[in-house]
């Protein structure tokens, strides 16, 4: 196999000597924003959508982006070309810079990754959940911070679930990686409203006029008694939820609504029907 490449500050390097210092402040603090995209046959699915979070992000977090999204979609297409991956994730890292003082934001670096991905383009047969009592800092920006998702990884292995949904005061919010949805008895589909990352996948949801969809606070009670549950993601597309805190959600099976909202994604996000 060929060298795969990154980008650093611009610049298009082997991926094997593509590094950045020890002083940044993603290191030393863990401080910086990312964005996450696929590309299906070499295309980058809802690039737009993700470069406007990725410039919101940086700006709330004081971080100068020092490229316009013209520059950054050629060194994207430059990167693509060069690793000629035609179904792939591609990552940007935008960082702290590296800090005189250890705690200053500095010059940000760039930086830009691509991998292989398998698009599922089926949806799968659905997971378990565990709820936990956390507030996750700045939910609005996608930082890269994900120490309590990690943190966690030996309670969600200890509660056979797939994975962890946060939520305080009874009111979810989110998975670490994922949005929340419910389907109620009323075949309304609602989804969280504050404390939240709005992911890609989420807004195209919403978008869906021929779905009632909301956006309000939902209790564990209500997701409890849900008829159906899923999550979304822009690696997951659409994934139902069976079982939560070892509570069978519905019937216990993918729901009719998540099949018909999966089947609409993957229309629109890989055919280019939206």
């Amino acid at each position: 196999m060929n060298s795969k490449y990154a980008i650093i500050n611009g610049e298009l390097l082997p991926e094997a000597s593509a590094f950045i210092q020890v002083a940044d402040l993603s290191i030393q603090r863990g401080y910086g924003v990312f964005e996450f995209f696929v590309t299906n046959q070499s295309v980058p699915v809802f690039l737009t959508d993700h470069l406007n979070r990725l410039y919101y992000s940086a700006g709330e977090m004081h971080l100068d982006m020092g490229y316009s999204k013209e520059r950054l979609i050629e060194l994207i297409t430059k990167l693509t070309n060069a690793n000629q991956i035609a179904d792939s994730g591609i990552r940007i890292t935008i960082t702290g810079g590296y800090s005189e003082d250890g705690y200053s934001i500095g010059k940000p670096n760039l930086i830009i990754t691509q991998n292989a991905l398998t698009i599922n383009k089926s949806m799968n047969k659905g997971i378990h959940l565990v709820t936990y009592n956390h507030l996750r800092q700045l939910p609005a920006i996608k930082t890269i911070n994900y120490l309590q998702a990690i943190y966690l990884q030996p309670f969600i292995k200890k509660s056979q679930a797939d994975d962890v949904l946060y939520y305080h005061d009874e009111i979810l919010s989110e998975c670490p990686r994922a949005n929340l949805f419910i389907v109620t008895h009323n075949n309304d589909i609602i989804t969280p409203s504050n404390n939240i990352l709005k992911g890609i996948t989420r807004s195209k949801i919403l978008s869906f006029n021929n779905f009632n969809c909301i956006e309000a606070d939902i209790t564990r009670a209500e997701m409890y008694a849900a008829k159906e549950v899923f999550i979304t993601s822009t690696t997951k597309n659409i994934l139902p939820v069976l079982q939560i805190d070892g509570k069978i959600i519905g019937d216990g099976l993918p729901g009719k609504i998540t099949a018909q909202l999966f089947a609409q994604l993957v229309s629109c996000k890989f055919n280019g029907s939206l």
